[in-house]
């Protein structure tokens, strides 16, 4: 009898020991993908990634002149700073609602992102696909003109984006957004270089991780529909003392995604532009990044 306690429960810790194991590798083979990217913005665009619920992310854009001005002007920081900041806050895992403003046109910008899919590490769902709206008004004062002040009707613009993120691997992560922005009417007093009501564009962010806080990461905007110069920006991400510093060079000045796409941009290179962001995560909760 007593043997036949002995081998019942050997088997009995096996099995559930086994059961076990299973459960385990079951739960990571529908594990969600964390961390494409950094960050909710990279660079200058939103990304795939998501808050957790209860969450608010504090982010602040700033771009400065040209570089080409040389030591002279301090290589573009003489030429002072476009400035944009945000709060985006977490009402469910899948959706956020965020507003921002920027300093060029006193532009401010209510936006949601909305979480489709998300990719699982048994790639079973191989990407993560986020969409982005977002409505804004330029609060400009323009007291000085003869003819009549633009209404606010006159002054609202919308943006959409729709972003499909991928990480490859532990180092790489890339993000295609296709792009649009609509101005109610393109003032010639509003400082963005377009001339159009409707812009289109597609988005490509890519992310190389060369350590365990910090990754190389690029950015290029081509335009779809107008002449403008395309959006093009080198920088690097590092997760330092709970933020995500990003420094990087881009040929835009201007941060608001209407403007992004309508403000027009410099020769890369020759007038690349200094800029850097800081994001920050306030949780209630438990989160799911290292900041």
């Amino acid at each position: 009898m007593r043997k036949f306690l002995i081998v019942f429960a050997f088997f009995s810790c096996a099995s559930w020991s086994a059961n076990a194991q299973l459960e385990r590798k079951l739960a990571t083979e529908t594990q969600e993908v964390d961390l494409i990217f950094h960050a909710p913005r990279h660079i200058n665009l939103l990304t795939v990634e998501p808050l957790d619920e209860k969450t608010l992310h504090f982010a602040i854009m700033h771009t400065f002149g040209t570089i080409d001005g040389g030591i002279q002007n301090l290589f573009g920081l003489d030429n002072g700073a476009v400035i944009q900041f945000s709060f985006e806050y977490a009402l469910h895992e899948n959706f956020s609602l965020g507003m921002s403003r920027q300093s060029r046109d006193k532009m401010y910008n209510l936006y949601g992102r909305y979480h489709l899919l998300k990719q699982t590490q048994d790639d079973k769902m191989p990407i993560s696909l986020s969409f982005m709206g977002a409505a804004g008004v330029n609060t400009s004062n323009y007291q000085f003109l003869q003819e009549a002040n633009p209404n606010f009707v006159e002054r609202s613009s919308f943006a959409f984006q729709l972003m499909a993120a991928r990480r490859f691997s532990d180092k790489i992560s890339l993000q295609v957004s296709p792009m649009m922005a609509y101005f109610v009417d393109p003032n010639p007093i509003f400082l963005i270089e377009g001339d159009q009501n409707l812009y289109l564009a597609l988005g490509f962010s890519g992310k190389y991780k060369i350590s365990s806080k910090s990754s190389i990461t690029m950015q290029w905007i081509p335009n779809l529909n107008n002449d403008l110069r395309n959006n093009v920006g080198l920088g690097i991400d590092l997760e330092a003392g709970g933020h995500v510093f990003q420094m990087y060079f881009v040929t835009s000045q201007l941060l608001n995604e209407q403007y992004l796409l309508a403000g027009g941009n410099g020769v890369p290179g020759e007038q690349f532009r200094l800029g850097f962001n800081v994001n920050r995560v306030f949780a209630t909760g438990k989160r799911k990044t290292n900041w």
